[in-house]
């Protein structure tokens, strides 16, 4: 369990594909802390540690996650936004985030605001996804790649969010463009209501 508050953008350092599995090697700060079996979110995906090597730490995507994240579009170089497992004896900054990315969404939009920015995105609307809450709603909650975010201004397959400028500089926002692929994950409040109402 998260809470979609970024500690830290990390560095893709190594690729490695086996057979329909990807192997991600990162580099961060607090590798020293981490453990083999932890579980960490990448982009928002929920990722086990399987490998520490010095300042390094490796972690394995299977093929349903690539299928349906943004993990298998990374390069060497990438920059990947990390949060380390939610502590239950503190606050919650953020909204209750499971690390289980529903789909992927485009960067349509990216607009400077006076010190902030506003990025829009779209994603493929299914109907029937939507009435068990897999959407949007104005000032819901979205994770987008493993941030915890405000929807403005959604429709049935587009929502914006408006990010700070400490958000924008520590974690990957400032590498998106128009067409960037992210990963969402919608508000897992929103599915269980959805689920209970049509009880």
């Amino acid at each position: 369990m998260f809470s979609g508050i970024v500690e830290e953008a990390a560095t893709v350092v190594s690729l490695r594909k086996e057979e329909e599995n990807l192997h991600l090697t990162m580099r961060c700060s607090f590798t020293h802390e981490l453990k083999v079996d932890q579980s960490v979110s990448h982009n928002g995906v929920c990722l086990t540690v399987v490998d520490i090597s010095d300042d390094t730490y490796t972690v394995t995507a299977i093929k349903e996650t690539l299928e349906c994240s943004n993990l298998g579009l990374l390069k060497i170089g990438d920059k990947v936004n990390l949060e380390r497992s939610m502590m239950m004896n503190g606050r919650l900054d953020g909204h209750i985030v499971q690390g289980h990315v529903d789909q992927t969404a485009k960067c349509i939009e990216i607009k400077e605001a006076d010190g902030s920015w506003y990025f829009g995105f779209q994603y493929d609307f299914d109907r029937a996804m939507a009435k068990k809450g897999y959407l949007t709603v104005d000032k819901g909650s979205v994770t987008v790649n493993g941030v915890s975010l405000t929807v403005v201004e959604p429709t049935d397959n587009t929502f914006k969010v408006a990010i700070i400028p400490y958000t924008y500089e520590h974690t990957n926002f400032h590498q998106f463009k128009i067409g960037s692929t992210v990963n969402i994950e919608f508000d897992i409040i929103g599915k269980y209501i959805s689920r209970i109402t049509q009880l």
